[in-house]
């Protein structure tokens, strides 16, 4: 006998008590698990990205201007790809060599292509793959840490199209590629799968910020707390245990590297970590940033020249979030970067420290973030204000016009700037004095190969491709004054060089540099380039009976 169950009827529902009322949108969208199969997470971030890519690359070679800096690393990037060291000269310990390791991968296949272009104009292009990392990065963590996406992609302009980002991230810094690392440790310590890997690579990845800049340092607690509130409670003293163990054991190859040279501690005869330590850390301060006339303070203007918005709205937004802790969920999210940017201004303001010009690069993605977080979580609370204390149609539309006004209004402030700013970048050539003293060392000395000048590093590439010997030839021109290894081949000082090129860099430190001031003193101009404080001189040094070396 077959049996069959009875069917199962459902009893009707009044209409009313079926339907759900649908809450009204406040424009917060929840984070997709996998950020790469949201298709308008990954239109949004393209579409930006682009724009960024645009901007931060029309121009690049030309402004700004080049800096000694970025020649000091790209020549140290050279000496590795030529298997020369790690340096193009003495390598003394004053930054960890990973920075400009990864400078040598970056730009080698441009560089094995073509040797010539292995110069701090043409390679600035390198950065753009830097810079488009650290956007993208920023638009992820963003959304991992539940902002909405108009906000994600709010941070994301801030950090990548401010005047202030163009400029700084154009620059063959290390403390570009430092940034990416500490970038990628944040994705990764707040992933929401919460794999223990994804902790440990957070970790990785810290460690070698820090190798690559070691002022990344002081961002690291910052990770640790992102990392402890997106941790499972189950897992997170594995997670954490893992992440710090990675950091510490990763960070400790750079004494260990030290040691296995003998250079860890200081003797006679060869330089050592000790050494560079305490030349960082004792180095003359700048004064307070607040005192009007110290050298802080005319960084300080220098940044906000540049962008007032970012570094004032970040700040901002920083004690926004602070404030707003207990009651705000956007606050609580936040709280990694904006314990990142507390630490770094209090760093900055330091009364007896140094604050180099490329220090607001590390607080760059967390002053994004913290303003469009603060952003989001204004309009998040107006929004839910007006929505519980209205429900009538014209009132919702009326919130929504005062968001659209806010918004024309904020953009009729910053545009403006903004534009002025970039429009800067994308035109001016500020270059062109060190374009035309390359060409005229490249074409006008007879025998570069037996000629010696001092340049700064800005130039010393340009002038090694054109045939002048690295090192003894082409002369950094610290190095004439503070390297024993070419002190010793100059034993009559000054009067054994045939040129100084001095450029703005040069003329500022001969002051402290007595070769290098001998130098320019003891020479004439035989070519000016460009004008007032930013001209460039090719000095022919001068004999005792007053004709030419």
């Amino acid at each position: 006998m077959t049996s069959t169950l009875p069917a199962v009827t459902t009893p009707k529902v009044p209409a009313q008590r079926q339907a759900v009322p649908t809450p009204r949108s406040t424009g917060r969208t929840e984070p997709p698990r996998r950020l790469r199969s949201s298709r308008p997470d990954l239109i949004l971030c393209g579409v930006l990205l682009v724009a960024i890519l645009v901007v931060q690359g029309w121009n690049i070679a030309d402004y700004p201007t080049l800096s000694d800096d970025e020649g000091t690393y790209l020549a140290q990037a050279w000496a590795v790809q030529e298997g020369r060291g790690l340096a193009h000269y003495t390598y003394w310990y004053d930054h960890p060599p990973l920075g400009w390791i990864q400078l040598a991968l970056l730009t080698w296949i441009p560089a094995a292509f073509s040797p010539d272009s292995m110069t701090v104009g043409t390679m600035r292009a390198a950065m753009l793959v830097i810079s488009a990392i650290s956007s993208v990065l920023v638009y992820v963590i963003g959304r991992r840490l539940s902002l909405p996406r108009w906000a994600a992609g709010l941070g994301m302009v801030l950090f990548g199209l401010s005047p202030l980002s163009v400029v700084l991230q154009r620059e063959i810094f290390l403390d570009n590629l430092a940034v990416m690392w500490t970038l990628l440790a944040f994705a990764l310590a707040a992933s929401p799968s919460r794999h223990l890997w994804h902790h440990f690579g957070a970790g990785i990845a810290a460690a070698t910020a820090v190798l690559t800049k070691e002022t990344m340092l002081f961002v690291l607690p910052a990770v640790l707390i992102t990392m402890w509130r997106h941790s499972h409670r189950d897992t997170r003293k594995f997670a954490l245990t893992g992440a710090i163990t990675a950091c510490a054991l990763i960070g400790l190859s750079y004494p260990l590297f030290a040691l296995l040279k003998g250079e860890l501690m200081p003797g006679s005869g060869h330089v050592s970590l000790w050494d560079g330590i305490k030349y960082q850390m004792t180095r003359p301060g700048s004064g307070f940033i607040l005192d009007a006339g110290s050298g802080s303070h005319g960084v300080l203007q220098s940044w906000l020249y540049y962008d007032r918005v970012l570094i004032v709205g970040g700040l901002a937004g920083g004690l926004l979030l602070l404030v707003t802790w207990r009651w705000s969920v956007t606050a609580r999210a936040l709280a990694g970067p904006s314990f990142a940017v507390v630490i770094l201004a209090l760093v900055a303001m330091r009364p007896s420290g140094y604050l180099p010009a490329m220090y607001v690069i590390q607080a760059l993605p967390f002053l994004a973030l913290v303003l469009a977080g603060g952003t989001a979580s204004v309009a998040h609370a107006v929004l839910r204000r007006w929505r519980s204390e209205a429900e009538h149609r014209y009132l919702t539309g009326g919130r929504y016009a005062l968001a659209a006004v806010l918004a024309i209004a904020a953009g009729a402030y910053v545009v403006p700037r903004w534009y002025e700013g970039d429009r800067t970048a994308v035109t001016a050539d500020a270059n062109a004095p060190y374009q035309a003293a390359s060409k005229w060392l490249a074409s006008e000395v007879e025998d570069p190969e037996d000629t010696r000048v001092l340049v700064d590093d800005a130039l010393w590439l340009d002038l090694v491709h054109a045939g002048y010997k690295p090192g003894l030839g082409v002369i950094w021109f610290y190095k004439a004054d503070l390297d024993p290894a070419v002190t010793k081949t100059m034993p009559h000082g000054w009067k054994d060089l045939d040129y100084v090129v001095a450029s703005p860099t040069v003329r500022r430190d001969a002051v402290d540099l007595p070769n290098v001031k001998a130098a320019i003193e003891h020479s004439k101009p035989v070519a000016v380039f460009g004008s007032g404080e930013d001209r460039v001189e090719i000095r022919q040094i001068q004999t005792a009976a007053g004709g030419v070396r």
